[in-house]
């Protein structure tokens, strides 16, 4: 059995996630399933996702290359 169908998806509500933005930029988030992490492009930041509560917490977040 393949979990790559369910690595794909957030493991947090997509009406939720259509909701979140960037806390530093105000822009949207969108998931990143190799990261596991809520990613701001504008930012160039990932924002991790802890037990379907994402953290979005400047301090928290790991910059992206």
């Amino acid at each position: 059995m393949s979990d790559d169908a369910e690595s794909d998806t957030a493991p947090i509500d997509p009406w939720l996630l259509a909701k979140l933005v960037c806390p530093v930029t105000r822009t949207p988030l969108r998931w990143d399933a190799a990261r596991g992490a809520l990613v701001s492009d504008a930012a160039g930041l990932a924002y991790p996702v802890r037990d379907g509560v994402p953290v979005l917490l400047r301090r928290e977040a790991a910059p992206i290359a």
